[in-house]
């Protein structure tokens, strides 16, 4: 009975079939409204490489990262790269704007929703940032904090090679 058992395992243990690789999926055509009350979408940005970031001004690792998101607007903006950052979940206009003041962000803001969040990704993690190749493709959803080794490997590829539009 235990050979048997043992032979039943190995067989369907070996039978699993190969894992399966989902194409890249397309990025929803999101309308956002921005802190100065201009809505706008993510499909605008097409031909950037876009990272919208989700945090909030109370998330210690949110905080954490601005810095950074900052320096990489900064550094690779002439490159393609254009970050979104949006609130979530929903803070006044006014939280939003004095904490960019003070972090300096230089990088454009909206008011997000739970609808919002979900058109982009179901994570419930604050920051979570989602990429956006320059065809409006959604191509990766890194959870946290992104580090400089995530953005070397899954942002800076996309900045490669390309003119920018904007």
């Amino acid at each position: 009975m235990l050979v048997i058992w043992l032979l039943l395992f190995f067989v369907t243990a070996g039978a699993q079939s190969p894992p399966v690789t989902k194409a890249p999926a397309p990025a929803q055509n999101l309308i956002l409204k921005d802190i100065q009350g201009r809505k706008f979408s993510v499909s605008e940005y097409k031909g950037q490489v876009v990272l919208v970031n989700f945090w909030a001004t109370w998330c210690a690792p949110c905080r954490a990262e601005i810095p950074d998101l900052v320096k990489l607007q900064k550094r690779y903006r002439t490159q393609g790269l254009r970050v979104i950052g949006v609130t979530y979940p929903p803070q006044t206009v006014s939280q939003v704007k004095r904490f960019a003041r003070r972090l300096r962000m230089n990088y454009r803001l909206a008011l997000g929703t739970a609808a919002v969040k979900e058109l982009l990704t179901s994570s419930n993690a604050l920051p979570v940032t989602v990429v956006i190749d320059r065809d409006g493709t959604l191509r990766e959803v890194i959870e946290g904090v992104m580090y400089a080794d995530e953005f070397d490997q899954k942002v800076k590829p996309l900045l490669v090679n390309a003119p920018a539009n904007k």
